[in-house]
């Protein structure tokens, strides 16, 4: 696609094709303005102001747009994006009103993933034009984050390894003059020993790896950002049906939104301390696989029963959350994609969100709800930790109750995050937009994402399928995120 940085310009003056913006209310004023002709064209394309309709009308030697949205004076981060996506190629301005949030969803809806097409038959950009000026590269940033989330969830997983995201962190080290270090091979299996055992029967240039980026002022507050790479899942030798396995390149979703949440947070070089932690394996099948039965440890020391080798991604998150834990950090925000449980409890439009503190979870639920990217709150409850009991080992790393799943499945994970997180952090700061106080607390986002382009109109969102914990924030793009974060910071 267009480099997102062209399809959002200033306003000029230039000439443009009107964009107006109606909604059922207020259709039958607006075309009153209109000639017979043009009321002809609307009504033979049934147009009449509902929702993500839109309809191109004759105007002299050139035409104008109109489309449906609920309210024409507060736009949604997605309101354009259907036009975006179907609109010929040109160069667009609104009749009325500013895009604000809607320049997102102009941006995001124009992706495309055609990487490995021969020949790409798209229309050309579509651009829009705005006095927003100021929010242009906010929105942008935004979208870019969004974009390079969905090539890494798109690529297939022979070109998207361990090395792969390897080479992500590097980018963004150069990019932001970070550190890295990587861990891997022998003392991969002596430090962080559950991720080295899920990825120890993949070919060596997917061999398993942790990828550890560290940015920042060490004075200031500590942000732990956790992504699940597991960069192809085939369930191990408990394996997964072919039907199971087909999208099984996205199970390094968490891994995506975690690489692009960083990137936000240096770009906009929030003040904190960056943790990014990214456990990259694949969960593949051969002599030396893991066993169902299997009893691994852990970088914490408590050991786990393998129950199933298909529930391998808690067990990599495990010690990464062990880790980003030794920082005494004042938030972790981890992106699990895991699991289907959590799709059959919400579908696959609301990405699950665990906390432990009421606060948090409030705090990124309203964040998430500004942001036009809505996450419903499961419970971590304290009675289900029974169903990860095993009689030969600390705890299973797979439930024994068929209930629950996705709730068994955080408080796995909740067993490796440090203990004593009673702090209060949060102080009011004039530098902060607003005042909040923040428990320092884990927040376990789990998400559900998939493959392939799913157009705006059937998602609302111009958006690549199900956005688990962030379809634009932590919550899928990963901007909410980073201006949680933020507000984190001020203390």
């Amino acid at each position: 696609m267009t480099e997102p940085k062209a399809l959002i310009r200033p306003d000029r003056g230039e000439d443009a094709i009107a964009i107006h913006l109606v909604n059922k209310d207020g259709f039958e004023a607006f075309a009153k303005g209109l000639s017979a002709g043009q009321r002809a064209v609307l009504a033979g394309q049934k147009f009449d102001g509902s929702g993500y309709q839109y309809a191109i009308v004759p105007e002299g030697d050139s035409w104008f747009v109109v489309s449906g949205v609920a309210n024409p004076e507060s736009l949604s981060s997605w309101c354009l994006a259907k036009l975006a996506e179907e609109l010929p190629e040109g160069v667009y301005r609104l009749a009325a009103g500013d895009p604000g949030p809607a320049m997102f969803g102009w941006v995001t809806g124009q992706y495309r993933f055609n990487r490995y097409k021969s020949e790409d038959k798209g229309a050309g950009p579509r651009v829009l034009l705005t006095a927003q000026v100021a929010q242009i590269d906010g929105q942008v940033a935004e979208a870019e984050a969004e974009i390079l989330l969905r090539d890494l969830v798109n690529s297939p997983p022979e070109d998207m390894g361990p090395a792969t995201l390897e080479a992500e962190c590097e980018r963004l080290v150069k990019a932001h003059k970070a550190e890295l270090t990587v861990v891997r091979g022998d003392a991969l299996e002596q430090d962080y020993p559950m991720i080295h055992a899920v990825g120890r029967a993949a070919a060596r240039h997917h061999a398993p790896r942790l990828m550890h980026l560290t940015w920042g002022d060490p004075t200031h507050p500590v942000l732990a950002v956790v992504g699940k790479g597991v960069c192809f899942d085939s369930g191990g030798l408990n394996i997964k049906p072919g039907s199971g396995m087909r999208l099984m390149k996205k199970d390094m979703g968490g891994a995506a939104h975690a690489l692009a949440l960083a990137g936000l947070v240096m770009g906009a070089r929030l003040k904190v301390r960056l943790h990014l932690l990214v456990p990259a394996v694949e969960n593949a099948i051969s002599g030396g696989a893991f066993r169902p039965g299997d009893v691994l440890k852990s970088r914490k020391g408590v050991t786990v029963e393998i129950d199933n080798t298909d529930a391998e991604g808690r067990l990599i998150l495990g010690d990464a959350l062990t880790r980003a834990s030794e920082e005494n950090p004042d938030l972790i925000v981890d992106f699990a994609t895991l699991t289907g449980a959590a799709r059959v409890a919400l579908g696959p439009d609301l990405p699950a969100l665990f906390a432990r503190r009421d606060e948090t979870a409030e705090a990124f639920l309203a964040a998430g709800k500004a942001a036009d990217d809505a996450a419903w709150r499961l419970p971590l409850h304290e009675a289900y930790r029974e169903y990860l009991n095993s009689d030969v080992a600390d705890m299973a790393n797979s439930a024994s109750s068929p209930f629950a799943g996705a709730s068994v499945a955080g408080l796995f994970l909740d067993r490796f995050v440090g203990e004593g997180w009673t702090a209060l952090l949060a102080r009011a700061s004039p530098a902060c937009s607003s005042t909040a106080s923040w428990e320092r607390g884990w927040t376990g986002c789990i998400t559900t994402l998939s493959h392939g382009h799913r157009p705006a109109s059937q998602v609302g969102r111009g958006a690549d399928a199900d956005w688990g914990c962030a379809a634009r924030g932590t919550l899928s793009a990963p901007a909410t995120a980073a201006k949680l974060a933020e507000r984190a910071a001020c203390r």
